[in-house]
């Protein structure tokens, strides 16, 4: 079966779940030489989502999903705004059971910026990937600096919700 790695705001099994069904399983799993950034431009001004870019050394922590079925990553695609805002990629994701290739998105050339910040409520589905996640890099996460007090209609313009995890 397929896997995807997530590393934003699908580390949130919940919001997996809503978006493409059931999976098999999720496990931790280390996408090496990239680190995470907060650097691909969304739909609002001076607002991020979250990125992956290749980096010496670096490593970002994430879930790892087991597809059931191999349609459910085209079935992400559109949450992902691939192919125009995120490329999907076959990369190795070290997990304690080895290394499993897995698609992970990465951002299209011309969508990132420098000095973006991500939602507060975005931040929280990262956060909630808690489980797949070092003690220290989970600390990392939280001390990312966020945008807060964004109203209903900003946040639906960022895939957002208060209401549900979708």
């Amino acid at each position: 079966m397929p896997f995807y790695f997530a590393y934003g705001s699908n580390m949130n099994a919940a919001r997996v779940a809503a978006r493409i069904g059931r999976t098999r399983r999720a496990l931790a799993g280390v996408l090496h030489d990239h680190g995470l950034r907060f650097d691909k431009a969304s739909r609002v001004a001076g607002i991020a989502h979250a990125n992956v870019a290749t980096s010496a050394g670096e490593r970002v922590e994430g879930a790892l999903f087991e597809l059931e079925h191999s349609e459910q990553i085209r079935d992400m695609d559109p949450f992902e705004g691939y192919p125009h805002d995120y490329g999907r990629h076959r990369l190795p994701i070290a997990t304690h059971e080895g290394t499993i290739e897995a698609w992970v998105y990465i951002a299209a050339p011309g969508t990132t910026a420098d000095a973006l910040r991500p939602a507060r409520e975005y931040l929280e589905h990262l956060l909630a990937g808690e489980p797949f996640l070092t003690p220290d890099y989970h600390a990392r996460l939280a001390a990312v600096e966020a945008v807060t007090g964004l109203d209903a209609t900003t946040l639906a313009a960022l895939g957002l919700s208060r209401e549900t995890p979708r």
